[in-house]
């Protein structure tokens, strides 16, 4: 079997499916658990593994595509966004584009907001807000610390937007603060853009006489 064929067929069943488990992956693949193993390996940076909650018992382990392996997929989405917000930009004004922004905000909240529906505790919400941010490309993780929450987001799908105008970062930061309540503290710890290798944000519960002084950190 042509070795780098299967690894192209790796990289594109992680592309196409998201996160895999090894055995997934073998069962994709058509081949055993330990050549599975064999080819990540050799992948090295391209791939990363991580666990993802089940609801019961220990957490699985997945294989997700690291940023080194996008190189691998032709990719005229990014560029053409940038086209799209500078042409806002450029014929209706920087207030069009910020409107346009808050109203990707507002849309994104309802569809955060139904999935999360019925789950009460803040480690529930961190648990089913990873796994959303997973389908939509984060490659996010959760982390427990003793202060709280770190909420790790090991990939960002709308890099050239954000690239370009920030509001996209602000945004989303304003959505985390919405879905998880005033009695939540959402802070942005490491940050892509100003030179981090992820952004990752600290949570944690706080009183309600802080809360009252609570501010959202861009």
């Amino acid at each position: 079997m042509d070795v780098q064929r299967t690894k192209n067929r790796l990289l594109l069943l992680l592309k196409t499916r998201g996160p895999l488990s090894t055995k997934a992956l073998a069962e994709g693949l058509g081949i055993s658990v330990p050549a599975v193993r064999r080819h990540l390996q050799t992948l090295g940076e391209q791939v990363i593994a991580a666990p993802i909650s089940t609801g019961v018992g220990r957490p699985a382990q997945v294989w997700r595509l690291q940023d080194a392996a996008q190189a691998n997929f032709p990719d005229t989405h990014s560029e053409l966004t940038v086209q799209l917000i500078d042409s806002i930009t450029s014929t209706l004004g920087s207030e069009a584009l910020e409107q346009v922004i808050d109203d990707r905000l507002r849309q994104a909240a309802e569809v955060y907001r139904a999935r999360l529906q019925g789950v009460t505790s803040l480690a529930g919400k961190l648990k089913r807000l990873v796994d959303i941010r997973c389908e939509e490309g984060y490659m996010a993780t959760l982390e427990k610390r003793a202060e709280g929450w770190l909420l790790v987001e090991n990939h960002c799908p709308i890099c050239a937007a954000a690239t370009r105008c920030r509001g996209f970062c602000k945004n989303e930061l304003n959505l985390f603060a919405k879905l998880l309540g005033p009695r939540v503290s959402v802070e942005r710890v490491e940050y892509l853009l100003e030179g981090d290798q992820r952004c990752a944000y600290a949570i944690r519960s706080v009183d309600e006489n802080a809360t009252a002084s609570r501010g959202v950190t861009p």
